[in-house]
């Protein structure tokens, strides 16, 4: 898995983690894709191979486990904010957190080791951006 693989199918954990990828959910992951300099170049004909990837994880027990395993692995530690980034937005994209939403990032916390001060950052960044009117 290339780094920007395990960008992408955290974004995809975050939207599936209840049980409903939403449509506004996967226009961000989208946009994110097509947008942001850590995709360029990225073949975005990976995005179902990761897609897939994950809901067969997600059906196993340990799924969740391993896909932090492949992420540790595979995402280099500089990018472990930007993870947490994205997968704020793409949490905070539909305007609602549930609490399988809120239990996944707080695990994503956790398996990146990223400081609370930080991450309390990030999540404000994402909740202000993805305000309604």
């Amino acid at each position: 898995m290339s780094p920007q693989d395990c960008l992408v199918a955290l974004m995809i954990a975050v939207s599936a983690s209840d049980e409903e990828m939403r449509t506004v959910e996967l226009i961000v992951i989208q946009s994110v894709v097509d947008h942001l300099p850590i995709f360029v170049g990225y073949d975005g004909d990976r995005m179902s191979i990761m897609a897939q990837m994950v809901f067969d994880l997600l059906e196993q027990e340990d799924g969740l486990d391993a896909l932090f395993g492949l992420i540790r692995d595979n995402l280099p530690e500089r990018l472990f904010e930007t993870a947490y980034a994205l997968a704020c937005d793409v949490a905070a994209a539909d305007g609602m957190l549930d609490d399988s939403e809120l239990r996944l990032l707080e695990e994503i916390r956790y398996e990146l080791d990223l400081d609370r001060l930080h991450a309390a950052a990030i999540e404000r960044s994402a909740r202000v951006r993805h305000l309604r009117a």
